[in-house]
């Protein structure tokens, strides 16, 4: 716990009184495509299912479009981050070639940075952060499917902290997701071995 207020009060530090600009004023954002994807094909139709929350792929993809099926515009190139914008699993993610041609399903908004003054990572990073989920959830409408529009998304303030900083930032970061995944680890190990040793007592 000390740990993370140190890194939460780090954090703060950084983006303190720092330059900000809405996110329409240094990336292009665009919708996904609509469609049906098939049993094979060339390109990948990338879809909410195939990310975790934390914006990471799940699962080994699989083309099923033709490049026929799509618009040139809409083929992803790397570094475009994806924010899914659908339902109640929000997240960003810095999308990363894999060596296979892929489109975003209209889950998606694909935020393409026109500027050098901000980190991908950081982009997802700060989508991602619980303060700027939370606004965009509280702005989403539709009850079945709750939706983040496109002007809603346009409309995010973004802190631009100097590069090394916003790398410092993405560094922090990094230590938290292993040091949850450490304490978990931990955790499994000891209940494995508590359950050791229930076992051998009524043995």
């Amino acid at each position: 716990m000390e740990i993370w207020r140190f890194f939460t009060t780090f954090v703060g530090y950084l983006l303190k009184n720092k330059l900000k600009t809405s996110l329409k004023e240094i990336a292009v954002i665009q919708t996904g495509v609509f469609a049906r994807p098939k049993s094979s094909g060339e390109v990948v139709y990338l879809q909410a299912k195939d990310f975790d929350q934390n914006g990471s792929l799940t699962a080994q993809l699989q083309p099923g479009l033709r490049f026929s099926d799509v618009s040139q515009k809409h083929l992803l190139k790397p570094g475009d981050v994806l924010f899914a914008a659908k339902g109640s699993k929000n997240f960003a993610a810095v999308y990363e070639s894999h060596n296979q041609p892929a489109v975003a399903s209209t889950s998606f908004f694909v935020i393409r940075l026109h500027t050098e003054s901000v980190l991908l990572g950081y982009l997802a990073w700060f989508l991602n952060s619980a303060p700027t989920l939370d606004l965009l959830k509280g702005k989403a409408v539709g009850t079945s499917i709750p939706s983040i529009s496109k002007q809603v998304l346009e409309s995010v303030v973004v802190p631009l902290p100097p590069l090394a900083k916003q790398q410092t930032i993405l560094d922090i970061s990094a230590l938290r997701k292993r040091e949850t995944s450490l304490q978990m680890e931990i955790e499994i190990l000891k209940e494995k071995q508590i359950q050791q040793l229930i076992l051998n007592a009524i043995r």
